[in-house]
């Protein structure tokens, strides 16, 4: 009897392991589990623009009195409000700083925002997107041909001769790739222009919400294009001044401050400075385009240059865009 119980002994513990044992194996996970979740992309925080850096950078340092967060479609901006320091303001002054610049800039935007208030001007700031960067969109001609050229060395076999390209084909894939990329720059061009006009009538928007009666836009360096453009194709009956402050074109966007000029109902001031050689030349461009304009109401303004004071200069630029808009 006692061997009996011993030789069953081992299957009985068998048989008590096992249903232990299989548990345990089911949560084993699949074989390709790791290795897929290795081999899933991470997921990567969307970096801010610089634009956006500079505007947080500007909150943190700036009154928070002064902050005002515009909507201009689906986006908020920041722009910086000053009231006039009158019980009678004239009206409200919004500053458009140009590529690279913040609605803070220490070269004209800065001082301007803060010194026209005791003037009896209401100043605002804005932020303007990111420029467009060169080298955005890559040409076609850069990519196509070598996924082309590389599926035809697999077909081609063993020992067969390179046959010259046909230059009239290749002319013809040329001009193509060139006339796609003019085409997806001047879209993208035309999507930067709508997202600053936006920004500019959101301000305008918000100058007519504080009962300004009267309503400029002052660009410096590129600013001054936008609102030039701005005033050409968006025409705002608000708008009854224009100013440029050390205007520059962009580089890469049409038409020029010379073409846009004609077609500018507004008075408009262009201050200068004469010590600077390109600059003065795109000035005499614009200065000799006012001159074939009938009833123009074009005025450019020069500055003189203070070396090694800079608070004198702003002092100076600010007062002249003072007497400018009073004698309007």
């Amino acid at each position: 009897m006692s061997y009996t119980i011993r030789a069953m002994f081992p299957a009985i513990c068998l048989t008590l392991i096992l249903p232990l044992a299989q548990p345990v194996l089911a949560a084993d996970p699949a074989p390709g589990a790791d290795a897929a979740a290795a081999d899933a992309p991470a997921e990567r925080q969307a970096f801010p623009s610089r634009s956006q850096e500079d505007a947080l950078a500007l909150e943190r340092q700036l009154p928070q009195g002064e902050q005002q967060k515009l909507q201009a479609g689906d986006e908020t901006f920041l722009a910086l409000w000053k009231p006039a320091n009158t019980d009678d303001p004239k009206g409200a002054v919004i500053v458009i700083p140009g590529t690279g610049e913040t609605a803070d800039w220490p070269n004209a935007v800065g001082p301007l925002r803060r010194k026209l208030p005791d003037t009896g001007w209401a100043s605002l700031s804005l932020t303007l997107p990111d420029a467009m960067e060169d080298g955005v969109i890559a040409r076609a001609a850069d990519a196509a041909p070598a996924s082309g050229d590389a599926a035809a060395d697999k077909e081609k076999p063993k020992g067969a001769s390179d046959k010259a390209p046909d230059p009239t084909a290749t002319a013809e894939a040329e001009a193509a790739a060139t006339a796609a990329n003019a085409a997806a720059v001047a879209e993208q061009s035309k999507a930067n222009a709508d997202r600053i006009f936006a920004r500019i009538d959101s301000a305008v928007a918000f100058a007519q919400q504080n009962k300004a009666r009267t309503i400029v836009l002052l660009g410096h360096g590129s600013g001054a294009y936008w609102a030039a453009r701005f005033m050409s194709e968006k025409a705002s009956p608000a708008v009854q001044k224009l100013v440029w402050v050390a205007a520059q074109e962009t580089g890469r966007d049409v038409p020029t401050l010379p073409e846009i000029l004609p077609t500018l109902k507004v008075a408009t001031a262009d201050f200068v400075d004469k010590d600077r050689p390109v600059p003065r030349k795109q000035a005499q461009d614009r200065l000799n385009a006012s001159k074939r304009v009938k009833g123009g109401k074009f005025t450019q303004i020069t500055l003189n240059a203070i070396p090694g004071n800079t608070a004198a200069e702003q002092e100076q630029l600010a007062r002249r865009v003072r007497g400018w808009l009073e004698s309007q």
